[in-house]
């Protein structure tokens, strides 16, 4: 391969990395718009420090298990040792023929703190921040990198006779934070006045444009979350991975319009920005397998599942603020399975594959969490009080408000 050439690829995957790290603002404002305005520091805060841990975590401990190297094909657990070691070659197509071994570390740091954001918004307005950092400290140092070496570091999903794929991580990413998101909403319980006397009442966000915004920032960041992935500059595989995403993001949007307006008689905007969203994750695991037609079908059917399962989580008590349970683990789910269905690779034996990876990585995620935040609400305990919910948790957990010339009396 001639210097130019790698250049070029080294180049466009330190751009999507680039993009890829917008999306945390994205989530932030997303996040913050979609709670009540007496959290927002609390939401900020927790978004701020998320990419600070998943930097750490991934470089000290995470990267190395994500991809423990040489013997390790076909297994369930390896490591490389601590810390990170410049390998012979590190800065040449010796290395990679698309990067270089430091660019190929910034650009997955950042997809691993975006399974603690996920995590972060079905748990917000009511946990402790101490035990949130400690499980996003374990979270992305270990049970992100470990269910992502089982594809993408070569384990045993990846060794299946018909191999299983998430070209991008709507299983490995989005549905492992999702898991995670489950655990601690259903631990942690609903807001206060959430559920009530039988009823499901609503509890508004106090700034849909700071929403809308963060929306459309982390559709634009997805460019670079899917159009890196390819790992390379390839002029044909990186424009057509574009376009699959945009139209998979607009026929989400125009899924979940139908589905909520056929259930609810209006036009909800937070169902619409969700529905952008569970386009995107519903396109990930397949991105540079799907024709426009199949894209827009699969983003289509993500958009419409958002609805009917925030409706779902909502009768059956679990809270979720901004719905990223219903975004991000249901439909991981669903666009890692449609692999199987539609695209390059559709067929029984593929369908096969892509169950057993979404059940074994869910699994493994459940349990994790479960024992994380189990372990951590018998001792220092993952709630807030009831008075400190009440009151907000930016005065009580920060000391300050978002909007200090317009505290509101909530």
């Amino acid at each position: 391969m001639n210097q130019e050439l790698f250049t070029i690829n080294n180049l466009w995957i330190l751009v999507a990395t680039i993009l890829v790290f917008i999306m945390h603002l994205g989530f932030a404002a997303l996040e913050a718009g979609m709670t009540r305005a007496k959290n927002t520091v609390n939401i900020l805060f927790k978004n701020t420090i998320i990419p600070a841990i998943g930097l750490i975590t991934y470089a000290f401990i995470g990267f190395n298990l994500m991809y423990p190297g040489e013997g390790f094909e076909g297994g369930f657990f390896g490591f490389a040792g601590l810390g990170l070691s410049l390998p012979e070659g590190w800065d040449t197509a010796a290395y990679d023929e698309g990067y270089t071994f430091f660019t190929d570390f910034i650009f997955q740091a950042m997809f691993a703190a975006t399974a603690a954001t996920i995590v972060s918004g079905a748990v917000a307005e009511r946990i402790k921040l101490g035990p949130f950092l400690f499980f996003s400290f374990i979270y992305v140092g270990i049970c992100y990198p470990i269910t992502g070496s089982w594809v993408w570091g070569g384990g045993f999903l990846d060794t299946l006779s018909t191999p299983f794929v998430d070209f991008a991580g709507s299983t490995l990413v989005h549905s492992v934070g999702g898991w995670g998101a489950l655990i601690g909403a259903y631990l942690l319980g609903p807001r206060i006045g959430k559920y009530k006397d039988g009823k499901i009442n609503a509890i508004p966000g106090h700034n849909l444009p700071l929403a809308t915004f963060g929306v459309f920032l982390l559709w634009f960041g997805w460019f670079g979350f899917n159009g890196g992935s390819v790992l390379s500059a390839d002029p044909g595989e990186v424009s057509s991975v574009f376009v699959t995403t945009a139209m998979a993001a607009a026929s989400g949007a125009f899924g979940a319009l139908l589905a909520s307006y056929l259930k609810f008689k209006n036009y909800d905007i937070t169902m619409v920005l969700n529905g952008i969203l569970a386009g995107l994750v519903s396109i990930t695991a397949g991105a540079d397998l799907m024709s426009v037609n199949e894209a827009c079908i699969i983003g289509f059917i993500g958009g419409a599942l958002v609805v009917f399962s925030v409706v779902f989580f909502d009768k059956v008590k679990i809270d979720d603020p901004v719905g990223a349970i219903s975004v991000h683990l249901v439909c991981g789910a669903w666009g890692t399975l449609a692999v199987g269905i539609f695209g390059d690779l559709a067929g029984g034996a593929q369908i096969v594959s892509q169950l057993i990876g979404i059940v074994a990585i869910g699994a493994f995620c459940l349990l994790f969490s479960f024992i994380v935040f189990f372990i951590l609400k018998k001792t220092s305990g993952i709630r807030v009080d009831e008075l400190e919910e009440v009151e907000g948790l930016d005065i009580n957990e920060h000391g300050m408000h978002a909007y200090p010339d317009f505290a509101t009396k909530e």
